[in-house]
């Protein structure tokens, strides 16, 4: 005979199942959420994520675990800026190159093969004119959007402009000046190839905001997302030439 505690457990066991079967009707289609919603949002908490997709943090949290062990994503402690509070800093869940490479295809491929026989065929120069003709594009969006919102810190609206060019931008605080983060990359599998690529937009980035930014890490060379450090100065430089005059 089964007594009071036994069947305590038993219904217990029983309503987590049911909640279980309830919250992830589908395990890939969940987690193929999960990993887009790290995808256009960037690094996340397991709190952020559940908020997002509607589900409870012990359920992302079980996704979470099962895509670690696929090496889709990895963690790592949620950056703080300013004063600290007690505890420990929540950890933020970011995509790896492996978990990436599910929303790459053979397009990338495509893209390699025929810039390196470009290359090869009319030489560097050549090369530095596709990279250039990419980032054209960023540039016309940037100065749309900086006419339309003149008074708008520039700043944010490079990462606007990023974003509508399929980026994932978002603007971040750091330590003297703020930081330009690129979730998403369309051309990172690409970029390892023709680092050029890179090297073409971070000197966009610097024509744009007027100041000399820094490239600290890329989703091509592994890092989880694409930094760009902006000084404080581009806020100066702003107040002193106002919108960029378009021609």
């Amino acid at each position: 005979m089964k007594n009071s505690s036994d069947t305590s457990r038993g219904h217990g066991e029983g309503r987590a199942a049911a909640e279980a079967r309830f919250e992830e009707p589908a395990d890939g289609t969940t987690r193929d959420r999960v990993m887009s919603s790290i995808l256009h949002h960037g690094p996340s908490t397991a709190a952020q994520l559940a908020d997002r997709l509607g589900l409870t943090p012990a359920a992302v949290r079980r996704h979470l675990s099962a895509l670690g062990e696929s090496g889709q994503i990895a963690s790592r402690e949620q950056r703080v800026f300013g004063s600290r509070g007690r505890g420990r800093p929540s950890r933020v869940f970011f995509l790896t190159d492996s978990g990436r490479a599910d929303y790459y295809t053979a397009y990338d491929e495509l893209a390699i093969t025929a810039l390196k026989q470009l290359a090869a065929a009319a030489g560097p120069d050549a090369l530095a004119a596709v990279a250039q003709a990419r980032v054209d594009d960023i540039e016309a969006k940037y100065r749309e959007l900086r006419a339309a919102r003149p008074d708008q810190d520039p700043a944010q609206t490079l990462a606007e402009s990023l974003s509508a060019d399929g980026y994932v931008a978002s603007l971040e605080p750091a330590v003297a000046g703020r930081q330009i983060c690129q979730h998403n990359c369309p051309v990172a599998e690409v970029a390892k190839v023709f680092p050029e690529l890179c090297e073409v937009e971070t000197r966009l980035f610097s024509e744009l905001l007027g100041s000399n930014v820094q490239r600290l890490a890329t989703i091509a060379h592994g890092d989880g997302v694409c930094t760009t450090h902006v000084p404080v100065d581009v806020e100066i430089t702003r107040k002193r030439i106002g919108p960029p005059v378009s021609g």
